[in-house]
């Protein structure tokens, strides 16, 4: 009997909420087995609805990554904002991530106002126990239960891995019946060329200074596989506002883009299951954050959140 046949098989779709750098990504590259989203230290460096598929004998979750909800300060963040509150209409269950190591805030507060109107059973998940005492633990726990009627509590590391298989489990006990949206072995429904263009943007994240974030784009410009030989040809843009912004990414005689370059391909090759000739060059696009041509030129469209 299939999965499809399988009246026990549950599915659904879960979205991770919450302030920005909680590990949402961390958690769901953890979950998935492999790197479809990319992580850093940095707020908000997820910037689209990023969908992860774990497949099991029994069920299928397609988990949504979100960007991290905070105040928006350009039409960008107009647009991260949106994406993130969308996702609290279409899916079965919200799990809201917090950090153990930073408590309860403004942040937070925000987000719980948000939740008012959401019917979805929505799921506490604490992250980042590894970094805090478990009497701690046991007194955030009681602060969140007294400010929402949470379906579950769960505190975990994404990092570490603790306690993931319990939330997974969690999760499937409240996930309808259902067939399988996709097949087995696929992982996300992202293209190749939006993961390739993320990965060359979180090498760059880890690489520049506070300066460059949240003003890095990342343009695929071209992506084929060679006819001749098992080589795939990537030439991608690094889209900056800002002049100075681009001496720092080309670094000291192009220091900087060759090591972006460098760490970039190591994980495109991965990706790709070749080897990989990667180009690279940047562009300067002034305050292309508050413009909607340019935004929608980079991959951020409205209409298909």
């Amino acid at each position: 009997m299939t999965n499809l046949e399988n009246k026990q098989h549950k599915s659904g779709f879960i979205s991770i909420i919450g302030r920005p750098n909680v590990g949402k990504s961390t958690f769901l590259n953890r979950v998935i087995g492999q790197k479809i989203a990319i992580m850093s230290d940095k707020p908000q460096t997820t910037r689209n609805k990023v969908q992860g598929v774990l497949t099991t004998n029994d069920s299928q979750l397609i988990f949504i990554d979100t960007p991290g909800i905070h105040k928006p300060k350009h039409k960008l963040g107009d647009f991260m904002m949106k994406v993130a509150q969308n996702t609290l209409k279409e899916v079965d269950i919200v799990l809201f991530m917090v950090n153990a190591e930073e408590g309860y805030g403004r942040g937070e507060e925000f987000i719980l106002e948000k939740f008012k109107s959401v019917k979805t059973p929505i799921f506490l998940v604490i992250n980042k126990i590894d970094k805090i005492h478990p009497d701690q633990l046991l007194k955030l726990i009681e602060s969140y239960k007294e400010k929402h009627p949470f379906a579950e509590v769960i505190p975990i590391s994404a990092l570490e891995g603790n306690n993931v298989e319990t939330l997974l489990e969690q999760i499937k006990k409240y996930l309808p019946e259902g067939p399988q949206f996709y097949p087995a072995d696929q992982v996300t429904d992202h293209p190749e060329r939006f993961i390739v263009s993320e990965l060359i943007r979180e090498k760059a994240l880890h690489l520049t200074r506070e300066e460059i974030p949240h003003s890095l784009a990342v343009v695929i410009e071209k992506m084929e596989r060679r006819d001749d030989k098992d080589v795939v040809h990537v030439m991608a843009q690094v889209i900056v506002e800002r002049d100075s912004q681009k001496g720092i990414i080309i670094g000291k005689q192009g220091s900087m883009l060759k090591e972006i370059g460098k760490r970039a391909r190591i994980d495109i090759e991965n990706l790709l299951g070749s080897k990989v000739f990667l180009e690279l060059w940047v562009k300067v696009q002034k305050d292309w954050r508050n413009k909607m041509t340019q935004l929608r030129d980079f991959g951020f469209r409205e209409d298909e959140y």
